[in-house]
């Protein structure tokens, strides 16, 4: 349990890692596997939506981004939209090959809190290349 040279298993918190930033560059990425969570400001600052689309109302934003296969859904409550992945779970965002993440500087605060906050805060699922 919580081994480095262990695979993480995302939907299985126990078998995940103490974070270290260095574990970053080493892994499979298997984080961008899990939902991602956006609000407004993610979208704008991802450049899915402009500043003034930001302003459109919800329902007729959502419509619009999952027309673009941006979006799986829309939690209108809360006003948070999940991002779209592919059937592999891997996020829309991350490159197949590198593992890397192709909007990094702008990626979702979701993404940019991860892994201090979640089910697990201080832990990741760690799989090395």
């Amino acid at each position: 349990m919580g081994n480095k040279n262990k695979r993480g298993d995302v939907d299985e918190i126990s078998t995940w890692t103490k974070h270290n930033q260095r574990l970053c560059s080493k892994c499979r990425a298997n984080c961008c596997t899990m939902p991602v969570e956006v609000k407004i400001p993610d979208l704008v600052r991802m450049g899915v939506i402009t500043e003034f689309e930001a302003t459109d109302p919800i329902k007729k934003l959502a419509k619009k981004l999952k027309k673009d296969g941006v979006i799986e859904r829309l939690n209108f409550k809360e006003k948070i939209f999940m991002l779209v992945r592919f059937a592999n779970n891997d996020c829309f965002y991350l490159d197949p090959t590198s593992r890397k993440c192709k909007i990094y500087k702008n990626r979702p605060d979701t993404c940019r809190d991860h892994p201090r906050i979640g089910s697990r805060p201080g832990f990741c699922a760690y799989e090395p290349k």
